[in-house]
């Protein structure tokens, strides 16, 4: 567990690291193309990818935070950091849509057709596949790792490089539609406004609690089984995870005739084992077998 607590928070400052450097490079790119070609959307186009080492601040800084020790003040560590961050990084791509949706409507009420040259296609071009191997390179290593901040960037380098295909079909079909360029940045914008949506739920359920998984259950029933300690009846089960630390609890039903120091050498036994197989923090709460609880 501790492996894989160093590998997430790892990630956090490698992914953030590697994504400013390339946007800051990108934005200097895009920015001096915007002004020589005289294009108002590549300058807009080179501000979003600045927004994108915003976000990718946001997740070094979670990396960091994440990375401290528990204390008095937070026994459970610092790893929820993550998770905050993810939010933020839902806000930013929330508001890039709003903002993309806005210029969009705007655009197409003005029926402005985009203008661009041959040096604005090819830095277009490089834009798009730079940014989506960006996208690729922080997803993986976000569903690797479990990272949820370096996975939220991941969908921001998106943005970006959907946004940067937006200009190259403007660019491509804007002489045969001069709407072509405001349809698809209206289309794109929803886009965006899902996967906001999507890493900002997929955050908030882990920061409310989720029930285990099915084949989780699975796995901790039989990794107790394998005690052999007859029918236990677990049930109430529940993890909070704290993303650097988890804890588990559960209630088992256990014969009323035994003793206290019995039942709790049986629970004692499982939270080892909890421990061992999953390191995960295991409290037992053991009910006698003729109670039924509610």
């Amino acid at each position: 567990m501790k492996n894989k607590n160093s590998e997430r928070i790892r990630a956090g400052y490698v992914e953030g690291t590697v994504s400013i450097i390339a946007n800051t490079v990108l934005f200097a790119i895009k920015i001096y193309t915007g002004i020589v070609t005289g294009s108002i959307a590549l300058v807009a186009d080179a501000w979003h990818t600045l927004s994108d080492s915003l976000s990718s601040i946001v997740v070094v800084i979670a990396a960091k935070l994440s990375g401290k020790k528990s204390d008095a003040e937070h026994p459970f560590g610092h790893g929820r950091w993550e998770q905050i961050a993810a939010l933020f990084v839902a806000f930013f791509l929330a508001v890039i849509a709003y903002d993309f949706a806005k210029s969009s409507i705007e655009r197409f009420n003005a029926k402005q057709e985009a203008n661009f040259g041959m040096l604005a296609i090819v830095v277009t071009i490089i834009s798009i596949v730079a940014k989506e191997a960006l996208a690729q390179y922080a997803l993986n290593l976000g569903k690797k790792t479990g990272n949820l901040s370096v996975s939220a960037d991941g969908w921001h380098h998106r943005s970006d490089a959907l946004s940067s295909v937006v200009v190259l079909v403007g660019i491509l079909f804007a002489s045969q539609f001069w709407w072509i360029d405001s349809a698809l940045g209206i289309i794109i914008s929803l886009v965006l406004f899902y996967a906001a949506y999507k890493i900002a739920k997929e955050t908030v359920d882990k920061l409310l609690g989720e029930r285990p998984s099915k084949e989780l259950m699975e796995e901790i029933t039989a990794s107790i089984d394998s005690l052999n300690l007859g029918e236990l009846n677990l049930h109430h089960i529940h993890i909070h995870n704290y993303v650097n630390h988890h804890e588990l609890t559960m209630h088992i039903r256990l014969d009323g005739q035994m003793s206290i120091e019995e039942g709790h050498n049986v629970a004692t036994l499982i939270e080892k084992k909890i421990e061992s197989d999953f390191g995960m923090e295991a409290t037992v709460h053991v009910e006698p077998k003729r109670f039924i609880s509610g």
